[in-house]
């Protein structure tokens, strides 16, 4: 069986600009005054987002990645990456619950550099600070500053998205189309658009229009089939 999205070409980079933001508007905007490297207070350079997986935590660091002077972190990169660099205004540290020991340990050091020789931090993790198995010094460093919880779009968020891309790139969906998909296929945006441009590449492949019928027919193909 042909997995058609594989063969597709790969996802658009995530920026803070493709990122839908729907009840998180004030942490975005927060993250784009960081990224631009404007004035921040003592609290703003240490921001911490969770929430659960497919809301766009990863999608926000990836975007902030592209910014001058920043460096990504994760649990697996190298202890040496965790070392403070004068270089680096901008870390970013993703999937702390993940934290191995000894990683905990340089994230906690990278904390107090940062705090002390200047720079910011975002983090996020699954769940809040107080409830990350962590030990406790990091847990506490983790809620210096700002908390946000990342709420995922309701689906009529998801509909409007899509139907937003799907107009900007001219293509007519049929009533029902969107609905039907986020409700029998993966959830999270960044999968929801890649169906949108496999119905694209399929609708041309078969000279049929998007409908309902030819949504089923691809979700059959993919092997995910609807009822």
């Amino acid at each position: 069986m042909r997995q058609m999205l594989l063969d597709l070409p790969a996802p658009k980079p995530q920026t803070l600009t493709n990122f839908e933001a729907g009840q998180n508007a004030e942490l975005l905007a927060l993250l784009i005054r960081v990224a631009a490297g404007a004035a921040i207070t003592l609290s703003e350079r240490f921001i911490y987002c969770w929430g659960e997986a497919g809301c766009g935590k990863t999608h926000l660091l990836h975007a902030l990645a592209g910014a001058a002077h920043s460096r990504y972190l994760d649990p697996d990169a190298d202890a040496a990456a965790f070392v403070h660099d004068p270089a680096v205004t901008l870390y970013l540290l993703d999937d702390c619950e993940r934290l191995s020991p000894s990683l905990q340990i340089a994230a906690f050091a990278l904390f107090n550099q940062i705090r002390e020789h200047g720079g910011a931090l975002v983090s996020c993790g699954a769940q809040a600070p107080a409830h990350l198995a962590l030990r406790e010094d990091l847990r506490t460093r983790l809620g210096w500053g700002l908390i946000y919880q990342l709420q995922s779009l309701t689906d009529a968020e998801k509909i409007a998205a899509l139907t937003h891309a799907a107009a900007t790139r001219g293509l007519t969906l049929a009533s029902g189309v969107l609905p039907y998909l986020i409700t029998h296929f993966r959830r999270d945006m960044r999968s929801l658009a890649a169906m949108l441009d496999a119905l694209d590449h399929y609708s041309l492949e078969t000279q049929r229009p998007i409908t309902l019928p030819l949504l089923r027919a691809l979700l059959q193909r993919e092997g995910t089939p609807g009822p």
